[in-house]
């Protein structure tokens, strides 16, 4: 028998009791916490924080109203429009106002047993309306003793640590990843003959079509393809359109060919690109984007796929990019971007390299990503598990 069973046999043989929320949990707004100034650095010392996805915004100088929080104590930041929640142990600033500062009583709950079970609750919003009070904290949940709670944490965090250390590990990674795609795509140093992008490709503007075309007929490349992925094939496009025969003819898309964003809320980011990486039979692609087809085989596609999307490429983008009400890109512009002639035999070695990278970093299939998801999902079942509780009136 386990410590944990051992504890529910002695202390709640029969059950426990349920409880909500906001009988254990306490909340403060954030106003005293709020950052003043967007004026973020890495070189400062202060994380500015979220509860969403990106969490840490950026680094704040600001000394005052910092909540210091600290693995002795500890808090739980909550979005009240969303429902999203963040564990937190270091001293930090708040973005917005919509955040809500958990805290517990340590009377009755573990804080960290809270953050488990509300990760096992799963509950999210975009209804966009507070949900704190009326809401979220009227939810009930198990309360086991506290020597319980303890141990069931004690156990959770062991897969959590363990999630963490792998995380960790695919950021730095990442990082490497990152360094090498930019040092190999940097020719400047070399005796390499740079060359204007518009002498070895041909840009077309793409298909425009009525909405009722939309979702029946043959693939398309459309404008998220493009902006969320470096390379493409079959299994990434999910846009279908139904066109004719001289629209398959005149708006094709096949490998090699290397699409560009032709426009955007910011010209941070126009011209986003991604290269056709394999034959897609029937393939069109999107007026959102404009189509960059080889004249030559003297690039390969991936050679393409990494070199339009480091630094320096994106930087001269965005310098011959227009900004009216939103920011765009055309052929001519993008003509004027410089490529390198580089052997096709180094243009391999370069994107063999990367591909491993890629493959380590990225691959939901093998790699650090699948070993992440495999604990996670690990972890979310023994959550489950040991987060059920029969509860004490249902006991006869």
């Amino acid at each position: 028998m386990s410590k944990l069973d051992e504890l529910i046999q002695e202390l709640c043989p029969n059950g426990v009791e349920y409880t909500i929320f906001r009988n254990v949990v306490n909340y403060e707004q954030p106003s005293k916490y709020l950052v003043k100034s967007t004026d973020y650095d890495d070189k400062y010392n202060v994380p500015v924080l979220t509860a969403g996805q990106t969490f840490i915004l950026g680094y704040t100088d600001e000394r005052e109203g910092i909540y210091l929080a600290s693995k002795d104590s500890p808090v739980i930041i909550f979005d009240d429009f969303t429902g999203a929640f963040k564990w937190v142990d270091f001293p930090f600033k708040i973005k917005s106002s919509a955040i809500k500062l958990l805290t517990a009583d340590e009377k009755y709950t573990n804080l960290r047993f809270v953050y488990h079970v509300m990760g096992k609750l799963a509950f999210s919003s975009n209804e966009h309306k507070r949900l704190w009070i009326s809401i979220y904290s009227q939810f009930s949940f198990p309360l086991p003793p506290l020597s319980v709670q303890e141990e069931i944490v004690r156990i959770l965090d062991n897969f959590t640590e363990l999630t963490a250390e792998l995380t960790a590990e695919l950021t730095a990674r990442k990082k490497q990843y990152e360094y090498y795609h930019q040092r190999l795509m940097d020719f400047s140093n070399q005796y390499v003959k740079f060359v204007n992008l518009g002498d070895y490709f041909e840009f077309k503007n793409g298909l425009n079509k009525e909405k009722s075309a939309f979702g029946k007929g043959y693939p398309i490349v459309n404008f998220t393809d493009v902006y969320n992925h470096r390379w493409l094939n079959a299994s990434m496009l999910k846009g279908l359109v139904d066109v004719s025969d001289l629209e398959l003819n005149r708006y094709s898309a096949k490998k090699g060919d290397v699409f560009f964003t032709r426009t955007s809320e910011t010209k941070e980011d126009i011209g986003m690109s991604s290269t056709l990486i394999e034959d897609i039979p029937n393939c069109v692609f999107s007026g959102f984007v404009l189509r960059a087809r080889p004249k030559t085989d003297l690039f390969l596609p991936k050679f393409c796929s990494y070199y339009f999307s480091t630094n320096k490429v994106r930087k001269e983008i965005i310098r011959y990019a227009s900004v009216t009400t939103r920011a765009t890109t055309t052929g001519p512009k993008l003509s004027r971007i410089k490529i390198p002639l580089v052997p096709i035999c180094e243009q391999q070695r370069i994107v063999d390299i990367l591909d491993r990278f890629d493959k380590l970093c990225n691959d939901i299939s093998e790699g650090l990503p699948a070993e992440i998801e495999a604990r996670q999902k690990q972890y979310e079942y023994y959550r489950d598990k040991l987060l059920t509780f029969k509860p004490l009136e249902e006991v006869k």
